[in-house]
């Protein structure tokens, strides 16, 4: 007997239980940024993980809502670098998180360079690694990139910057705008989840 497929949302106990199981996490957060036509952009991915074991093959996995600006990047060149914070580097987070690409330049200021495969490096970041894009699959609220690692680089050893630091660590002004931009995200992935699952029902 097939089981159904889940097609709304979780029922709010439930919601609280599969959130306790995520709060036993605290992923990197990772600064994502790609070039194409002379624009650059870049955003603070809610997903970002290692993809291979092979050191010779090195590959990551990278989930993108395609509401970002940086998405169209992506999509048109194919590469994008991924970098890690240091842990008092939160400016980046508010500077490449809480504004859209759109509207304006992200990197204003910044010390950057290219990237071998051509995306906009940030400087004196904790660490960074230059991908391609060898796949994609649609899942609705994201397209989700499996890509070839071509090179990376540290400047230093120490933890990077997560999503638990940056929560607890934010003062009540930047903490209420990441909640308003989370739940803002929050429902426009749920409409496109919803609608994406009622395209691919058995």
């Amino acid at each position: 007997m097939e089981s159904e497929q889940p097609t709304g949302l979780l029922d709010p106990n439930i919601q609280r239980d599969v959130a306790r199981v995520y709060d036993l996490v605290d992923p990197p957060l990772w600064l994502v940024t790609s070039a194409h036509g002379g624009e650059r952009g870049g955003f603070i991915a809610t997903f970002a993980v290692r993809a291979s074991i092979v050191a010779a093959l090195p590959r990551m996995v990278l989930g993108v809502a395609r509401q970002h600006h940086t998405w169209g990047l992506i999509e048109a060149s194919g590469r994008f670098a991924l970098h890690l914070l240091y842990s008092d580097q939160t400016e980046l987070v508010w500077r490449f998180g809480g504004q859209t690409g759109r509207d304006t330049d992200k990197f204003d200021g910044l010390p950057t360079r290219e990237s071998p495969g051509g995306s906009p490096l940030i400087v004196n970041t904790l660490a960074w690694l230059d991908c391609w894009v060898e796949a994609r699959v649609e899942t609705g609220d994201r397209t989700i990139y499996l890509a070839a690692v071509e090179a990376g680089g540290t400047n230093g050893h120490a933890h990077p910057l997560t999503a638990g630091q940056l929560f607890a660590n934010a003062p009540p002004e930047q903490r209420r705008r990441l909640d308003a931009l989370y739940a803002r995200d929050e429902a426009i992935d749920a409409e496109a989840i919803i609608r994406w699952r009622a395209g691919h029902t058995r």
